[in-house]
């Protein structure tokens, strides 16, 4: 069994931890050979992190590849914190931005399998106000005029973003009424949740629900719903029936002080644009558990959670979910009356339809990345990535701290690189 090794970017100024020789890993060994990959193919992750580091477009990384249930590829590069100087420990604590949801909705559809939480529920059962929402349309001269909704937000609305909730401030919408919408972390550092319920159902929807896709607080509210059903924090929730069984030791919505000493930082400026940026979230807790963006946790932990989904549900004896509702999570729920606007969100994912909380590639081709049907996947607006294809039996998760746009071009090439390392 090969041993785990740490990669240093020897052209840049920081080196890698060489320190997990104690850890364990968070999934049994396999050498590249043994797992399909040439070795000469891998060498090239390390290759372009050290070329991205050196030239300080990114301070490090974090890089877990594993297939048939096997760790081929577990590295860490570049710098944890590029002020101070720290090297990336392999254990280093990532923001996950929205690679939240994905477990939110795992917290929901546990939920749903205990008879609690069906998909056509109204959310209004749970906070009556959404029955209340309009939806705004925008007129030729700018101005809005409110409509009913033609029919309720549904749980299942939740799930795919189909609600009419929006994100303010995402260069992905062309939407007027993004303006009124707060950005996606705001509400969870300003109140309570029930504080984010008031406030989101008095803001206009943006379209009919179950009309178009569109990217925004949908799995925060599912998570508000969670805490309502269950009658626990989603945090304590998600601890007691997803994270502790699965042996995801490290995943919080609230880090503690040594956590905290391993959080990943972005640079102070975007590389792109040399503007300030920050991961807002390191340095001002919340005040309740946002599923939608608020989440930390290790590459290694999110592995595990990826190869729970791929084995349809179970990992080393724990059963989370059905694999009947593991497929029904993986499939694609945009169906032909709904505008698909994946690939806005995610430019390389053209081809991508969307299930409960993650996107699915629906065909061949169209997408810019290798992969195949079936494919599961998505990603965090602070630099990280995953994604799961059942054909190859593959889960690969990616941590780094690239809040900016750049974040999209890692995305992409590290998964040019994963499948351009197969050779079988």
């Amino acid at each position: 069994m090969r041993k785990i090794a740490v990669a240093a970017a020897a052209a840049a100024t920081c080196l890698a931890f060489n320190n997990i020789a104690h850890a364990a890993p968070p999934l049994p060994e396999a050498s590249a050979h043994q797992a399909g990959f040439s070795e000469q193919g891998l060498a090239r992750l390390d290759d372009f992190f050290a070329r991205e580091i050196a030239a300080k477009r990114v301070p490090g990384a974090v890089v877990a590849i594993a297939r048939d249930g096997k760790l081929v590829h577990y590295k860490a590069y570049g710098q944890l914190d590029p002020v101070k100087g720290t090297p990336m420990p392999i254990d280093a604590v990532f923001a996950l931005a929205s690679m939240t949801k994905p477990m939110a909705a795992v917290a929901g559809l546990t939920l749903m399998e205990q008879g609690r939480l069906p998909l056509q529920a109204k959310v209004a059962e749970y906070y009556p106000a959404f029955a209340d929402m309009k939806v705004g349309v925008q007129q030729a001269d700018g101005s809005l005029t409110m409509e009913p909704q033609a029919r309720p937000i549904f749980i299942h609305d939740l799930y795919r973003h189909t609600s009419g909730l929006m994100y303010g401030g995402r260069p992905d919408s062309s939407s007027a009424l993004a303006r009124l919408y707060p950005d996606g972390a705001a509400p969870a550092v300003e109140g309570d949740t029930q504080a984010f319920i008031d406030r989101i159902t008095k803001l206009p929807l943006v379209h009919q629900p179950g009309t178009e896709f569109e990217y925004g607080f949908s799995i925060d509210v599912l998570g508000a719903v969670v805490e309502k059903v269950s009658g626990q924090r989603l945090g304590d929730y998600l601890s007691a029936n997803v994270w502790k069984p699965l042996g995801m030791k490290e995943a919080t919505f609230h880090p503690t002080d040594a956590q905290r000493a391993r959080l990943a930082h972005p640079f102070p400026n975007d590389p792109l644009t040399g503007k300030p940026q920050a991961i807002k979230l390191l340095d001002v807790p919340t005040k309740f558990d946002c599923g939608g963006a608020c989440s930390f946790a290790t590459v290694g932990d999110y592995v595990r959670f990826g190869q729970m989904l791929l084995n349809g549900g179970e990992l080393d004896g724990k059963r989370v979910l059905s694999p009947q509702t593991v497929h029904l999570m993986t499939s694609n729920h945009l169906g032909p009356e709904i505008k698909n606007n994946v690939a806005a969100v995610e430019p390389h994912r053209g081809g991508f339809g969307f299930g409960l909380a993650v996107a699915v590639r629906t065909s061949e081709g169209l997408a810019s990345v290798p992969g195949n049907p079936g494919e599961f996947t998505w990603n965090g607006a602070y630099g990280t990535q995953f994604f799961c294809d059942p054909k190859e039996r593959l889960v690969v998760v990616v941590g780094t701290a690239a809040p900016g746009e750049l974040r999209k071009y890692y995305r992409e090439n590290v998964q040019d690189i994963v499948y351009g390392a197969m050779v079988k």
